[in-house]
């Protein structure tokens, strides 16, 4: 039998910039010997190349860098610690390439979310899948994968992180980030977009999205009757867009009561 090539560890860096101890040993030919492995990390580690980030998990440092300071991409790391982790919120909108402002927190759902991880100024959230669509077999419902430095990752797409962004606005750094990134979207695909609401079932949700919606209609090319789909489905009651606020302005077409800062904020965003 033919043994595996080792791999240098240089060579293995270039392309793992954030790696799992398991990965270095199967590079190394050594899948079995993680001790061993363990110890030759800790080496490179004490040598200040490589970093340990989480249990298990380690970062390349920059040459001439120094380790203390240096953390790597939050991304990469929660993709090491849970690999069939589902990007979301404000992380999506990142990968997405819509995020409006920077945000130091990473969220992703998962199975059997562990407690969040801190990675310096940053913070690794760990979410559970939303049971109104795990129990339909529909955590997969509008994903996508985008490439990050070379890593392929899964995350939310706009249909599912707009919805997613108004169900837990606190994940998306509040209503006018989530307004102002999402308006940005390229497209949104309608008909997937609806099915992700009737997957949720949520009336507050329809609400939400189709005021958004109805804002952006000429963006997004939403037709009138697409609108009207919408709104049958929302509340019977006024609710609020944000759940923890009181006041606001009620939109009637759909029962909610939007902050009256957003529509101000929106405003200014118009004319400016």
């Amino acid at each position: 039998m033919t043994k595996k090539r080792k791999v240098n560890l240089e060579s293995f860096l270039e392309t793992n910039p954030v790696f799992c101890l398991e990965e270095y040993a199967e590079a190394q030919g050594r899948p079995e010997d993680l001790q061993a492995i363990r110890n030759q990390i800790k080496y490179h580690v004490r040598r200040g190349r490589v970093k340990r980030v989480a249990a298990g998990v380690y970062g390349a440092v920059p040459f001439g860098q120094d380790p203390k300071p240096f953390w790597p991409d939050a991304v990469l790391v929660a993709a090491c610690i849970r690999p069939n982790g589902i990007f979301s919120h404000h992380t999506a909108l990142e990968l997405l390439g819509a995020g409006h402002s920077v945000w130091n927190v990473c969220t992703l759902f998962c199975a059997h979310p562990p407690a969040p991880h801190p990675l310096g100024e940053q913070r690794i959230h760990f979410l559970s899948f939303p049971i109104a669509l795990e129990r339909k077999g529909l955590v997969d419902l509008g994903v996508r994968q985008s490439d990050r430095r070379g890593w392929r990752v899964t995350h939310t797409g706009p249909e599912r992180t707009l919805v997613e962004g108004f169900r837990q606005l606190r994940w998306v750094g509040g209503p006018e980030e989530l307004v102002a990134s999402a308006s940005g979207f390229p497209t949104l695909e309608l008909d997937l977009l609806e099915r992700i609401l009737a997957a949720y079932g949520q009336r507050n949700l329809w609400a939400a999205a189709g005021w958004f919606l109805e804002r952006y209609r000429e963006r997004f090319f939403v037709p009138e009757a697409f609108l009207d789909r919408l709104a049958r489905n929302r509340p019977s009651k006024p609710r609020y867009l944000v759940r923890s606020e009181r006041g606001g302005t009620l939109v009637p077409r759909w029962n909610l009561v939007v902050p009256s800062r957003l529509l101000e904020w929106e405003g200014q965003r118009a004319e400016s």
